[in-house]
């Protein structure tokens, strides 16, 4: 049995396999099956992912749920839901590995994508109202962290038969569940903040509409992209801890965001638990929490190269999420495959970093920080 308790909430999610009453489940290494049973070929279904399915499910509080071999994966699963000459409107700030799958390969398919500014909301209802099948929105955005508001989009959405898909990785299941909020998808990186220990690449996408699940299904055993059954076990084991992690991501995110604050280094720091944060609100009605992902711009590019070399415990790294505190570069790693044009209009530049904290102990994240500046 699997609780996490904040504000009254309590959500149950069944992870079990059902094998010999295991308080684990085993992980069921077979390719293949005997006819007959639940299974037939890992490809199309394990019992291993099957669990993490569930509890995946049970987090989001959807009726199913799809692992996938990556984040992108689960993605480019979302998208292939759709067919040529739809419209979708997607975040302007958003993922560059997103916007990579947009315009590299879907675009190629007849699929029209607009970027709209989906925490607007003239913007978003300006473009929404134009005509979509599908709406694209992350929350918080990546790397700006900026808020949208999900139920004002599911409203625009359902006025329009369009579908709307959030990716919710930065605040993981335990501290926002958009799907309550009216979206029809919820979709993760299952590498960052789900799983949690940097050692297991995975995506996930949990609906509630069983026609949506059914194509999900179809294209996930189409495209062969189902998440192994050794990364389902550990993402399952990952899990276990979610709560814990997340409010120690937290507690240390707030240490991090109000020592950058405080340095002479650093221009601005962008992180939705902070008052002046112009999503603080929002992000207080439709979110349990703000999560463990700071953004920040220094004053210099010479102190951007400072810290750039990284720290003794802050490791200069892609992703986040990890037990292990993380300084990107979204300009030359997360974002380079954006064109620079749009990447300075939405304000990645090069004295822009993004701070995934860690679970270090508070003190060491902060000495660490304050030798990275120089202060």
């Amino acid at each position: 049995m699997f609780y996490m308790e904040r504000d009254s909430l309590s959500i149950l999610g069944e992870g079990e396999c059902g094998y010999e009453s295991a308080i684990c489940p085993p992980v069921f290494l077979s390719s293949t099956f005997e006819s007959g049973g639940n299974y037939s070929y890992s490809r199309c279904s394990n019992p291993t992912r099957s669990a993490l399915e569930r509890e995946c499910a049970a987090l989001e509080g959807g009726s199913f749920a799809f692992a996938f071999s990556s984040g992108l994966a689960a993605i480019n699963s979302v998208f292939s839901l759709l067919k040529s000459g739809d419209r979708v409107i997607v975040s302007d700030d958003l993922y560059g590995g997103t916007y990579r799958l947009i315009t590299e390969l879907f675009s190629n398919y007849g699929i029209e994508f607009v970027f709209a500014d989906l925490c607007s909301q003239s913007e978003a209802e300006r473009a929404i109202s134009n005509g979509a099948a599908m709406v694209f929105a992350e929350s918080p955005t990546n790397p700006m962290m900026k808020i949208a508001d999900i139920a004002f989009l599911a409203s625009l959405c359902k006025q329009k038969g369009a579908l709307l898909a959030v990716d919710n990785t930065f605040l993981s299941p335990y501290f926002q569940n958009p799907l309550a909020l009216g979206a029809d998808i919820a979709v993760h990186s299952a590498t960052k903040f789900i799983s949690g220990h940097h050692d297991s690449v995975a995506g996930v996408a949990v609906t509630d509409s069983e026609a949506i699940a059914s194509r999900l299904s179809l294209i996930s055993k189409t495209l062969g992209n189902a998440l192994s059954p050794f990364d389902s076990w550990l993402v399952l084991r990952g899990i276990r801890t979610l709560p814990l992690r997340m409010e120690k991501h937290q507690r240390n995110a707030f240490a991090a965001a109000e020592l950058l604050k405080s340095s002479s280094e650093v221009e601005s720091v962008i992180f939705p638990g902070l008052c002046e944060h112009s999503g603080h609100e929002l992000c207080k009605r439709q979110a349990r929490g703000f999560g463990g992902v700071v953004s920040f711009t220094v004053k210099s590019t010479e102190t951007a190269k400072r810290i750039l070399r990284g720290g003794k415990i802050i490791k200069f790294a892609e992703s986040l999420g990890g037990f292990r505190s993380l300084i990107t570069y979204p300009m030359t790693q997360t974002h380079y495959s954006i064109p620079k044009e749009m990447r300075e209009r939405i304000g990645i530049t090069d004295r822009l970093f993004r701070l995934s904290v860690g679970l270090e102990n508070e003190k060491d994240i902060i000495c660490d920080l304050e030798r990275m500046l120089g202060t």
